[in-house]
């Protein structure tokens, strides 16, 4: 394990999550362009990780689990700080959290009792992820730049988007997964 720890990617996101604190104080002191920069070099740190996993061929369990990891933390922690600045509505800050813990739960459930042992994300689940940062990408220039149309109309978006992202991958992953449950048991049951 400490092994796998060494390796570059996985220091990359362990970078991400010290970047987190960080990112936070900013926020919290009204700080938005120490806040935007902090959290773009986080994004530049998490596309760098995945990269370089592949080319150096250091792809590792626990990069496999704590990078997910890091991108949760790091963008559940920047709605609930932005929300609670007023930045972001709090249905879209519930509906984000509300999924996200239901899919931990379920994905814990399914791994302690050994029921499924692999969880890739969907292309939903990823354009969910996606939504998730540029909004509140857009969420931080609006306070940099509150005047720009262009901006304040992107953030709206972003909501929209995030909401709609949020609710169809949420349903989509509990699908998914009575799916494969549903197949793993028809399997189990040809096979004894």
């Amino acid at each position: 394990m400490i092994g796998q720890l060494r390796s570059a990617p996985n220091l990359l996101t362990l970078l991400r999550l010290i970047f987190l604190p960080f990112v936070v104080i900013a926020v919290l002191g009204g700080h938005y362009r120490w806040a935007l920069a902090i959290f773009v070099v986080a994004g530049i740190t998490d596309g760098l990780d995945g990269l370089l996993a592949r080319l150096m061929e250091q792809q590792t369990t626990l990069g496999q689990y704590l990078d997910p990891i890091a991108d949760k933390l790091l963008l559940s922690t920047m709605f609930l700080v932005l929300f609670a600045t007023h930045k972001i509505p709090l249905a879209v800050t519930v509906l984000v959290f509300s999924r996200d813990i239901i899919i931990v739960i379920i994905c814990s459930l399914l791994y302690a009792s050994g029921a499924m042992r692999v969880f890739k994300p969907s292309w939903l689940g990823k354009a969910n992820t996606v939504a998730q940062i540029l909004t509140v990408l857009f969420v931080l220039l609006h306070e940099i730049a509150p005047d720009n149309f262009w901006i304040a109309k992107s953030r709206q978006l972003g909501f929209n988007v995030t909401v709609a992202l949020t609710v169809l991958s949420g349903v989509h992953y509990v699908i998914r997964v009575a799916y494969d449950l549903k197949h793993q048991g028809v399997k189990t049951e040809t096979h004894e």
